[in-house]
Parts: structure tokens; C-alpha cells; sequence
């Protein structure tokens, strides 16, 4: 990493990309301020992809049976086809906003704009969901669940400080990124690689214990995991402050992706082969099962509840960079209110505000209303809203295959580059299908109301024109 401590002269771009805008004047520089290289861009995909989710995700499997493993597999396909395709999107417009930019030059501010607001929903949302999930883990170690208010203020606490981080700048974002993510895979591959020593064949049980068709337990247990992807679009969002983002982008992009989904097939195999099949199914902490049965005693559920903390700690950290540069690279072109382009040390400042104090906002009604049936249509919500920049993303990168125009296409890899777009598509769709209908339901009336303010937006603008 280095300073920016004045304005870079862009590269040259290659033929038919757009060229890396120079720094905004808008507190971009400074010693806070600093590109991201390859190592945090890395981590900020796996740390954002892997969340408090994976600390269940065995014995959310287990009643599958090792045919779950297959569903890793295939998904595990999807997810980087998913992250070339963006990768090779960002290699022709590395500009902050990842799916919004790519929807917008491809399809017009429309497309731009749902995109943008599709994800704007899913990160707020889903920050002031993750922070309600991590006061369980919280609890472990500290009890603050027993009473209301207790467990709320916590909730905060783990939204706010990711927050001030951010808006000390891409600096400490980066270190807190990095410090995070180490942390929170050092117990991970522990499991992961350790158990592998331990493992025992005889306590995977059925491959399919569903007792159905191979095809359909695959299915059904992708449903659970699909998700288990999201934020591989992390680096592509965050283009703008990654330096040499043309090549890093993909780089991270991948090396992200397949690195968590290493992570999720190892710590799943050695759990399956180190806690029995029915302890397993109805665990509630199964890579504490897993630690104490390779090492003896009951501190595990102390080791592994420090680790999910620090790890949805340091998801928060990234989440909250996103969940201002999309809205920021709106703002730019007009599809977002102005005060969204406000930036302090490399970081869009408001955007990070806005979306803590509405996630904040959303955590106190949890629990001022008591009843997690309102909150769980939310957070249900964002398994769809997240869906709609990959599905525009993807159709973008078609529509530039298709057009044929040589300074959008790579003649030398069209096959191949059509290939992995084919196989992106499918796994956006089958995430489509895995929301469900309720969620689709909901998810499209979010995005209606996003038509109300991108009339007024667009109404601005023609005036001021």
C-alpha cells in the first residue's frame, strides 16, 4: 500500500474501458487515505463472504448427509464463475460501484439505479442483522442476552465501532480488514486442517440421509448454502480505492472466493468426520463439538464463540464500506442524493452514517418490539435484494458478448468468456429460486418503492438541466 497523498495520473486505459477516474478533491487524500493492494482487497471478499454463518453451518447441512458436500462443490462452480465474470467487468471499467457501474453503462440509469438501491437495502439490513446474530455469540463470553436493553446496546456497540473505523479512513478499514480476517481463520483452518488428523470415516454417516433422489437432496441442500456466497462482489465495489484495480479486482475477486469456499469444504468435512451424525444433526455449536472432540474438555465453546464474534466483527467492517460506495457512485451520476459523494479520508462518510444510524434504527425496533417475525421478513428480503446486481451485472457482461463490438469483447477468449458468463447466469437465477416466493414477494415491492425515488431523482435532474 501507499499514501495518496496527491492525485494519481491515471494509466492509459485499453481500448473500449473506461479510464480510473483521478481522486475527487472530496478529503481523498491524506496519510488515512490508502489504495488497497492484493492482500486486503483478498480480504475483504473472504471477510465478507464468510461471516458468523459458517460457525453452524455443519449441523445445518448434517441432516443432508455427506451429499451436502457435492452441493459445495457445484456452488462452489457458480460462485467463481460468478467472480470472473466481474473480474473481467472490472478490467473494463474499474470504477467504484462494481454492479451499479456495469448495469448503468450497459443498460442506462434505470438499470444503474435499481441496482444501486437493490444493494444499498441488502447492506443495511443485513449489518443490523449480522450485529443481532453476534450478540449470541457475544453471550458466551459476556451474558447480556438475559435482559432486553442489555443485549440491544451491545447490538450497537458491534454496528458502531466497525462504523468509526471507517470513518478514521481506507487505512484502518484495510488494517481492521486484515487484523480480522487472520484472527477469524486461524480457528477456521484449525478445524479445518486439524480435524483432518482426527477424522474418522465411520462418524460421516449416509451419504444421502434424506431418502430421497441424490438430485433433489443436492437441491435441497443448496437452498441453505446458496447464500452462504454473498459479498463476492466486494472488491468489484469497492474498484475505486483498490490500486491497479484492472488487474487486482479479478485477482482478489477469485483468490477471495475460492479461498473461503476452501474454507467452507474443509471445516465441513473435518466436522462430519470428527463429531458423530446424530450429535451432529441437532448440535447448535458444532465446530465446538468438533475442538473438544479432537482435544478434549469443553473450552470450545469459549474458543470458537471469541472467533465468530471477531469474524462477524470484521464482516461488519466490510460491509459497511460497501454499503457506501454503491450509493456514492450513484450520487455521482445524479441517481442518489448529493450528500452521498461526501468523502473524508477515502471513505464516502455520509453514506457510512446514514447506513449505521438506519441499521441502528432497525436494531432498536428488534428489540423494542420483541418479536423477531418482522425482522426475519427483512432479513429474508435481502436474499433477494442481493440477488438483483448480480442478475444485472451478469446480464451486462452477456450484453457485451453479444454486441460483438471490438472494443467491448476479447475475441482471443469469447468461448471461454461466454462459458463462464452461461454458467454465472444459472447460479444468479438458482439464487433467484433459493430466496423463495415470499422473499421475491417482498423483495419486489422494496424495489418498487425505489421507483418513487428514482422518479424525483431523475425529475432533479432534468430541472437542473
Amino acid at each position: 500500500m501507499h499514501v495518496t497523498g496527491t492525485a494519481e495520473r491515471p494509466a492509459p486505459a485499453p481500448s473500449g474501458t473506461h479510464p480510473v477516474p483521478a481522486e475527487d478533491p472530496n478529503g481523498d487524500t491524506g496519510r488515512h487515505a490508502r489504495r488497497f493492494g492484493l492482500p486486503v482487497a483478498t480480504a475483504l471478499v473472504m471477510g465478507n463472504i464468510i461471516g458468523g454463518g459458517i460457525f453452524l453451518l455443519p449441523a445445518s447441512v448434517a441432516p443432508y448427509g455427506t451429499v451436502s458436500l457435492v452441493a459445495f462443490a457445484v456452488l462452489t462452480v457458480g460462485a467463481i464463475a460468478l467472480a470472473l465474470v466481474f473480474g473481467r467487468l472490472a478490467h473494463r471499467d474499474p470504477r467504484t460501484g462494481g454492479p451499479y457501474v456495469y448495469a448503468r453503462e450497459a443498460f442506462g440509469d434505470f438499470a444503474g439505479f435499481l441496482a444501486a438501491w437493490a444493494y444499498w437495502i441488502t447492506t443495511w439490513v443485513s449489518n443490523a442483522a449480522l450485529a443481532v446474530a453476534a450478540v449470541g455469540y457475544l453471550d458466551v463470553l459476556i451474558p447480556v442476552a438475559g435482559h432486553r436493553w442489555s443485549a440491544c446496546l451491545a447490538a450497537l456497540v458491534l454496528q458502531w465501532l466497525p462504523a468509526l473505523a471507517n470513518f478514521a479512513g481506507t487505512r484502518y478499514v484495510g488494517a481492521v480488514q486484515i487484523v480480522s480476517t487472520v484472527l477469524k481463520f486461524v480457528p477456521l483452518l484449525l478445524v479445518a486442517v486439524g480435524g483432518l488428523f482426527f477424522f474418522d470415516p465411520a462418524k460421516l454417516g449416509p451419504f444421502n440421509a434424506t431418502g430421497g433422489g441424490a438430485v433433489g437432496a443436492v437441491s435441497a441442500c443448496a437452498a441453505l448454502l446458496l447464500f452462504s456466497y454473498l459479498g463476492v462482489e466486494s472488491a468489484a465495489v469497492s474498484a475505486g480505492e483498490v490500486r491497479d484495480a484492472r488487474r487486482n479486482v479479478g485477482r482478489a475477486t477469485v483468490i477471495g472466493t475460492a479461498g473461503a469456499a476452501l474454507v467452507y469444504l474443509l471445516g465441513t468435512l473435518s466436522v462430519f468426520g470428527t463429531v458423530g451424525h446424530e450429535r451432529l444433526v441437532t448440535s447448535t455449536a458444532p465446530f465446538s463439538d468438533a475442538v473438544n472432540a479432537m482435544f478434549g474438555g469443553s473450552w470450545g465453546g469459549w474458543a470458537v464463540a471469541l472467533a465468530a464474534l471477531v469474524s462477524m466483527t470484521g464482516c461488519l467492517n466490510g460491509w459497511t464500506l460497501l454499503s457506501a460506495q454503491t450509493p456514492y457512485a450513484a450520487a455521482r451520476d445524479g441517481l442518489f442524493p448529493a450528500a452521498f459523494t461526501r468523502r473524508r479520508r477515502g471513505v464516502p462518510t455520509f453514506g457510512v452514517g446514514v447506513t449505521v444510524v438506519l441499521a441502528s434504527l432497525l436494531t432498536v425496533y428488534n428489540y423494542t418490539v420483541g418479536s423477531a417475525k418482522v425482522f426475519d421478513m427483512l432479513v429474508l428480503v435481502t436474499t433477494f435484494t442481493a440477488t438483483v446486481p448480480y442478475l444485472l451485472a451478469t446480464a451486462a457482461q452477456v450484453f457485451h458478448l453479444v454486441s460483438g463490438r471490438r472494443e467491448s469483447v476479447d475475441r482471443a477468449r469469447l468461448v471461454r468468456d461466454a462459458v463462464v458468463t452461461a454458467v454465472a447466469a444459472a447460479f444468479s437465477m438458482w439464487l433467484v429460486a433459493g430466496a423463495g416466493y415470499a422473499a421475491v414477494y417482498q423483495g419486489v415491492l422494496f424495489l418498487f418503492a425505489g421507483i418513487v425515488v428514482y422518479a424525483v431523482m431523475a425529475a432533479r435532474r432534468q430541472r437542473t438541466a
